[in-house]
């Protein structure tokens, strides 16, 4: 089995739990007797502990290693999903959420550092570059239809519910959680890591990640295009509250019926992800023609103007061809960031660096919801559904952002810039055969 391969089936368990549990999310704390507010609250811990743990537990990655930490993430999530699944009361559903957060944040970073380092280190193949960027764009290909599959899956067992004795609406949990033990024995055994660099001990782990993350902030002081794309997440983070919370507050404004809505987000979801996971398809073939600098900037640019299109929609069926529009380049814009993001940094701090971007996520998605929020009550939420797109787009120039003369990227040779003055593509060696 190759390394894109392993890298794709392990992803594909990763996010099958996820679809699976994203259409109950919110309804089995509801049927068994929460508030929506105390669920809110309860569910606000997560991300609290995201922001919390996603920068040391990075650091711990690159120390400790990737493997270990990403067959950790996966017995956090059996602890979170079985949490969910026997939770009935706001203090059980927050040590849920607290373990949710545990496992995100363990879980940013190291599959698909593992995987970058694995193609590097792998002396017989030439065009890393491609190989890379081929893979990151299958992954979100394979996120978005696990997701998807899962969605579906999901409806499938609330409707069929063949076990007696369990909640239907908790038996997507108790499966996510068995797919979650799947995930740690295919982890142990598909992960082949390199030990010769790491150290022995957790231990010892734990003592070099504090240093490992000031290592990261210096790289960010010292890199212009590092910053930039770290920077991108910001906006990322405020705008995704515009497609991913208001879609279904505003398909019941626009439907008149939230109980209707609720029940159309369902396949509506995994419609999108599907689509989500065809769009990313398409990358390789865009990266023929452009350079990943020039698809960044378009498909951001594209993908505020669907969600400002999904502002404007007067009716529940141009709502969600918006929301499908979204999804089909949400997925492609994010691989091509997170392989631009690959470039500046080397195998030593690579899965700190991705925790320092995903960090940045959270406190965008808090300053997206606080004001997003209060726009949709003032004014409308279609008004905030604008903004949000406007603010998402807003992050394009960013990816033309220039290095300095002679700089470095995060420990290794950086190329020049992301937009090159001499007009040839940046990030483009060895593209031309990504779609081999």
């Amino acid at each position: 089995m190759t390394i894109r391969t392993r890298f794709w089936f392990l992803a594909a368990l990763r996010w099958l739990p996820t679809g699976l549990v994203v259409p109950v999310v919110a309804l089995l704390p509801l049927e068994r007797g929460l508030s929506v507010a105390e669920m809110g609250a309860a569910f606000a811990l997560q991300g609290v502990v995201v922001l919390c743990l996603e920068l040391p537990t990075g650091a711990l990655t690159d120390v400790l290693g990737r493997r270990p930490v990403f067959v950790a993430s996966a017995v956090a999530a059996v602890g979170s999903y079985t949490a969910f699944a026997l939770a009935h009361s706001v203090g059980a559903y927050m040590a849920a959420a607290g373990l949710a957060g545990l496992y995100r944040a363990l879980d940013s970073g190291p599959l698909n550092a593992w995987f970058v380092d694995s193609v590097h280190d792998d002396e017989t193949i030439t065009d890393r570059t491609a190989t890379v960027a081929k893979g990151l764009s299958g992954h979100a290909s394979v996120v978005g239809a696990s997701i998807a599959t899962g969605a579906v899956l999901s409806g499938l067992l609330v409707a069929w519910a063949p076990l007696d004795g369990v909640e239907s609406l908790a038996l997507p949990y108790w499966i996510a959680a068995g797919l979650a033990v799947v995930q740690v024995l295919a982890a142990l055994l598909l992960m082949d890591e390199s030990r010769a660099d790491r150290p022995a001990g957790l231990r010892h782990a734990i003592g070099q990640s504090p240093r490992m993350i000031g290592d990261g902030v210096r790289l960010l002081r010292s890199s212009r295009v590092l910053r930039a794309l770290v920077a991108v997440e910001l906006f990322w983070g405020f705008g995704i509250v515009a497609f991913e919370t208001l879609t279904p507050v505003r398909l019941g404004e626009l439907l008149g019926d939230r109980d209707e809505a609720a029940s159309i987000m369902g396949p509506v979801t995994a419609a999108a992800w599907a689509f989500s996971a065809l769009g990313v398809a398409a990358v390789p073939l865009l990266l023929r023609r452009w350079s990943m600098v020039q698809v960044s900037v378009a498909l951001r640019l594209l993908q505020g103007s669907t969600v400002v299109g999904m502002g404007l929609a007067m009716g529940p069926v141009g709502l969600v061809g918006g929301l499908i529009a979204t999804y089909a380049l949400h997925s492609a814009s994010a691989a091509v960031f997170e392989t631009l993001l690959h470039e500046q940094v080397d195998n030593t701090h690579r899965a700190t660096v991705l925790s320092l971007a995903s960090m940045l996520l959270h406190p965008g998605a808090s300053l997206g919801g606080v004001t997003l929020g209060a726009i949709a009550t003032s004014a409308s939420t279609g008004s905030a559904m604008i903004v949000g797109g406007v603010v998402l787009a807003a992050a394009a120039p960013l990816f033309l952002v220039k290095a300095r003369h002679g700089s470095r990227a995060a420990g290794r040779d950086a190329p020049p810039m992301l937009g090159r003055d001499d007009g040839a593509p940046a990030v483009r060696d060895g593209v031309e055969a990504i779609d081999e």
